[in-house]
């Protein structure tokens, strides 16, 4: 007779192997398996963080390792704390920051409001939205360069289209007060269509019934827009500003694909100033602390976010 499956398997597996298998429980056979993976990113994550906080209390610099490393206590972070530049790049930062979120949550919340109105054409409507977040930032920021440009870029022409003047002489990328918005208007081009993927999701996750008892209730559009829909839809939309912040906080390639920090130093974000300190100027202990605060920053906003997050969706 041939032998049946269950059985091949006892005698495919070892005796001994199988009598320790079935002496563990279901716990211990899943550390043995996602242990080694833990272990590894704990490794990667936690080291590389260990000696950077271990760097920030020295005068170490990366091109002179000859050099004997002197700890100087917390005199890294005093400077930082009092240095002008710094704060400069934080409030080039803050105002990067600040608007993208803004606009990129309003474009995109009307966006997926739109889209979510069943219409002919609106699964290509989708597609085409999407299409910017699909691309490389650095493609993006060079497609974005040729439009700025004074002479032959297109975006230049639109606008003294309905302002008037010369498009040679209207500088987006050159002009210290333009700059700064330049890389929020290419910023939010590019996300939005992120934004607007997360609150449709919120959108199609309101019940129709919902809806309909509201108009048993003879509840007019705009009430159930402010009392259904927003309530309902605003976890997804605070979870879309966590996500928006966290990555527009340590922005870097685009704006160095666009500006550079320039003109000046009028759209050098903190991530720009940290890279100058720590592998221009090779000030490595100065710019691991630079690196630690903004860690800290960036972490505690978080934190207490995430906390009001949980109270929202809680409700």
């Amino acid at each position: 007779m041939t032998q049946t499956l269950p059985d091949r398997a006892a005698q495919a597996t070892p005796p001994k192997v199988a009598r320790k298998i079935k002496g563990l429980s279901d716990r211990a056979i899943a550390w043995i398996f996602v242990g080694p993976t833990i272990f590894l990113l704990l490794a990667i994550n936690i080291f590389p963080l260990i000696w950077t906080i271990n760097l920030s209390f020295t005068n170490f610099k990366a091109n002179r390792t000859n050099r004997a490393v002197e700890y100087i206590g917390t005199r890294n972070y005093e400077r930082i704390l009092t240095d002008s530049d710094i704060w400069l790049s934080m409030q080039a930062t803050a105002h990067f920051l600040i608007w993208t979120i803004v606009f990129q949550v309003l474009i995109g919340f009307t966006l997926a409001w739109l889209i979510n109105k069943k219409f002919r054409g609106n699964d290509l409507w989708t597609t085409i939205i999407v299409l910017p977040m699909m691309l490389s930032p650095a493609v993006v920021g060079n497609f974005w360069t040729f439009l700025y440009q004074p002479q032959i870029g297109l975006f230049n022409y639109v606008i003294t289209f309905f302002t008037g003047g010369d498009p040679s002489g209207f500088q987006m990328l050159g002009s210290v007060d333009l700059a700064p918005w330049s890389i929020v208007i290419v910023d939010t081009w590019m996300w939005t269509p992120f934004v607007m993927l997360i609150c449709l999701a919120g959108l199609r996750s309101i019940p129709d019934y919902i809806y309909e008892a509201a108009e048993i209730d003879r509840a007019s559009k705009l009430r159930q827009f402010f009392t259904i829909t927003i309530p309902m839809v605003l976890p997804f939309l605070m979870l879309a500003v966590l996500f928006r912040g966290i990555e527009n906080f340590k922005m870097f390639d685009l704006v160095v694909q666009l500006t550079g920090g320039g003109p000046g130093s009028t759209t050098e974000l903190a991530s720009i100033n940290l890279k100058r300190e720590a592998f221009e100027k090779w000030r490595t202990g100065y710019s691991s602390a630079f690196a630690i605060i903004l860690f800290v920053t960036v972490f505690g906003l978080a934190s207490i976010y995430v906390k009001a997050l949980n109270k929202v969706k809680e409700r």
